[in-house]
């Protein structure tokens, strides 16, 4: 099949999700940015059948496939927050404006590429962060259950220890295999999108630029200053990338995540968090072993929620205690089906 009619096919989709997004959009701003990024998206398709027409290739009249009427109707069900990143895969640009919704007249634009990455730049979005927090508390959590489960059962030590051991090292290897397929896929979503991009750029530089000072529009700028704007940012081929790839897809460009990184540190963050609990057979303790791991298990539970608390704004004190009443329930339950298991079981 023709790389033009496979361009051709994406760019009739784009204008007719375009078309559909504008329907259910209540902004006037955002909704006449998408009519008229459905008719960029046209006029994109033009430019492909006419390349086809010249090479000798029949067009055939566009139909919406079932993945695109799939996509109307979760669209039309869930609204466009929850969307974003499928329609972005489905060459839906100008979603940035819901992530920075339309700014206030005199906002300073970028000029440069190194505003531009200001703006974005968050912590922690290579995805090695949220995977080593999330690693510490599934690894504290699911070993203390483990643990419980297994002594409310009054199973011996030797026991207790080796079903630990299975369990940490099993879900250390299961979250990292997972956060990496997790951050592999993603990355490869977000590097074919901007692939596209950077083929646009080359095939219809003027065409990107209007659609570039739709989304500036849309933004608070006039239109004169808007399409100024735009074209400056096309002119530098690398400039016009990293902007189109930001401003399109809402998208850093510098922080895709790295899927290594995002799975190293769920292994290790699962190994240390959920070494925790087992800390007192790992050190052979010979009386209050239980306890021991339970107060342990208290006193991190209150840590990790306390820190976790940082990053929302919220109370740490709340969230210690909310962190610690989660895993006290879920170790309360476990430890008594254990009990039941091993009373039935004897």
């Amino acid at each position: 099949m023709p790389h033009a009619l496979n361009s051709w096919r994406e760019e009739k989709r784009a204008a007719h999700l375009y078309r559909e997004i504008a329907t259910i959009e209540k902004d006037a701003v955002i909704r006449k940015m998408f009519l008229a990024l459905a008719q960029e998206a046209a006029n994109q398709a033009d430019i492909w059948e006419g390349k086809l027409t010249r090479d000798g290739h029949a067009v055939p009249v566009y139909v919406p496939d079932l993945r695109t009427h799939l996509l109307v109707c979760l669209l039309r069900f869930f609204g466009m927050l929850p969307m974003r990143h499928i329609l972005a895969a489905s060459k839906v640009r100008g979603l940035s404006v819901y992530s920075s919704k339309r700014t206030v007249a005199g906002h300073p634009m970028p000029t440069s590429l190194e505003e531009i990455g200001a703006r974005h730049r968050t912590i922690g979005n290579s995805g090695g962060l949220r995977a080593a927090v999330f690693g510490v508390n599934d690894g504290l959590v699911s070993i203390a259950c483990l643990v419980l489960g297994v002594a409310g059962a009054a199973a011996n030590v030797q026991v207790i220890l080796l079903t630990g051991i299975a369990g940490l090292l099993a879900g250390a290897f299961s979250m990292a295999a997972g956060e990496y397929i997790s951050m592999r896929s993603q990355r490869e979503m977000f590097e074919y999108q901007i692939g596209l991009e950077r083929e646009e750029l080359a095939q219809y530089p003027e065409q990107e630029a209007a659609e570039l000072a739709l989304i500036y529009q849309a933004r608070g700028l006039d239109k004169e200053e808007a399409q100024a704007l735009a074209q400056r940012m096309i002119a530098d081929p690398e400039l016009g990338l990293d902007t189109l790839t930001r401003e399109e897809l809402g998208l850093n460009p510098d922080e895709l995540g790295s899927p290594w990184l995002a799975a190293m540190s769920s292994f290790t963050a699962f190994l240390l968090g959920g070494a925790i609990p087992l800390l007192p057979w790992l050190l052979a303790m010979q009386s209050r072993a239980l306890e021991t791991a339970v107060a342990l298990t208290a006193m991190a539970l209150l840590l990790i929620g306390a820190v976790l608390a940082l990053f929302s704004g919220r109370s740490m004190v709340y969230g210690g205690v909310r962190m610690l009443l989660i895993g006290a329930t879920a170790g309360c339950l476990t430890y008594w089906i254990g009990s039941l298991l091993g009373a039935n079981l004897a």
